[in-house]
């Protein structure tokens, strides 16, 4: 089946558990002010690829991602592509490969169902705990976001719920609780992992002609995560 994505990236650490191929797809339909990857915003911008030929390429990989890793298919937002994302899982699997998708929620859900039949691991994007947050910050809605976690907490698969801390955004002590209110409703939660805000991205915004939103908003340092950490371990 053919895709497109936007990058490769043979051995990553960040993206799940272990070491792992992780596959950038092509296309989101979110617009998050503290984006990362503006150049897989538009279809049509990427590369396209065959999900046979793929696995043949991760396949190189074996011998290091096959110790405690996989493969990761991010974005973009993967679920843009359901149908190449279930093929090019459901090919991993036959060879014995973990799978985890990280995701936004956005999407067909049964699409996403469909994805999710060959998935070992979701890692899920929670940005924030409000509606009106998630239209006004992503020009996304968080129901739709709880909409797939129930689809996922039904087929009892692992998740590890991430958010995003901003300075002055999203780095309130009360709103950590209450995204942790959120992921403490589902079994399937695992884990709530805590990313800093970066601006690493600013030369991507700068090539592509783009005003980065939060381009005089500092990046968040390690002392705040820790200490939004301890309130997590409080209560999870």
């Amino acid at each position: 089946m053919i895709g497109e994505i936007s990058a490769f990236q043979s051995m990553g650490a960040v993206d799940g558990p272990g070491v792992r191929c992780v596959v950038f797809m092509q296309g989101c339909p979110l617009r998050c002010v503290y984006c990362h990857n503006p150049e897989t915003w538009i279809s049509g911008n990427g590369q396209t690829v065959d999900t046979k030929q793929l696995v043949k390429k991760i396949l190189r990989y074996r011998s290091f991602i096959c110790r405690g890793g996989g493969v990761t298919v991010s974005g973009g937002e993967p679920l843009v592509q359901a149908d190449f994302c279930a093929d090019l899982f459901r090919r991993l699997k036959q060879e014995g490969i973990h799978t985890a998708l990280d995701t936004s929620g956005m999407g067909n859900l049964d699409k996403a169902e469909e994805v999710l039949e060959h998935t070992d691991l979701v890692l899920c994007d929670l940005k924030f705990p409000s509606e009106k947050d998630y239209k006004k910050y992503c020009h996304g809605s968080l129901r739709q976001v709880l909409n797939f976690l129930d689809v996922v907490e039904k087929k009892h698969l692992p998740v590890w719920i991430r958010h995003v801390v901003v300075p002055g955004l999203t780095d309130d002590p009360e709103n950590i609780r209450r995204i942790q209110r959120i992921a403490m409703k589902y079994s399937s939660v695992e884990k709530i992992e805590l990313l800093p805000f970066k601006k690493i991205c600013l030369s991507k915004y700068e090539d592509l002609g783009l005003e980065f939103p939060l381009q005089d908003v500092p990046e968040c340092g390690q002392q705040t995560i820790e200490n939004l950490y301890q309130i997590i371990e409080k209560n999870f």
